[in-house]
């Protein structure tokens, strides 16, 4: 009989150690009851107050962040390259703008695939390439020239090229 008499009160008690998880009614009874008359619009007008500099610095690429300070820096790349188009072609190097070339354009689709996306490095990168291919192109085509260039001419550039230094 105790048997019996046991199994009845563990069968009684079962409601007390189960979840409350699963005797809950899911928005029902809430810790919260005004919750369930808030709309969401009350948060996005809250979020559409905020400031400029407040979404920057709380956005996970914001001012605060590696993800906004690497492609500023970054710019000073861009910016030399752009300043070596002043430079004549025969004193940039293949190699390096190759490599700048190539950075450029792959770090461009890294930039789209990582999370968060960064557009601003991805920006940095594509114009890093454009620099490179436009500085590539210079190359090719002074080394180009001077393919057919006679002998002659080319002892006298180099001899106009020491004049000059």
């Amino acid at each position: 009989m105790s048997s019996t008499a046991s199994a009845s009160i563990l069968r009684a008690s079962r409601p007390l150690f189960r979840p409350a998880q699963f005797t809950r009614h899911a928005g029902f009874r809430s810790s919260n009851p005004g919750k369930r008359w808030q709309s969401t619009t009350a948060e996005a007008e809250a979020a559409a107050k905020a400031s400029w500099f407040k979404r920057m610095w709380d956005s996970p690429i914001g001012l605060k962040t590696v993800h906004f300070w690497a492609p500023v820096m970054k710019w000073s790349i861009v910016l030399a390259g752009v300043a070596d188009f002043a430079r004549p072609a025969e004193k940039l190097s293949l190699t390096q703008n190759g490599a700048l070339t190539a950075t450029g354009l792959i770090w461009t689709r890294w930039c789209l695939i990582i999370k968060p996306k960064n557009y601003l490095l991805a920006a940095v990168n594509f114009f890093l390439g454009v620099v490179g291919i436009v500085q590539v192109t210079r190359i090719l085509l002074w080394q180009q020239s001077q393919k057919h260039k006679s002998p002659v001419e080319k002892i006298e550039d180099k001899v106009e090229e020491v004049v000059k230094a």
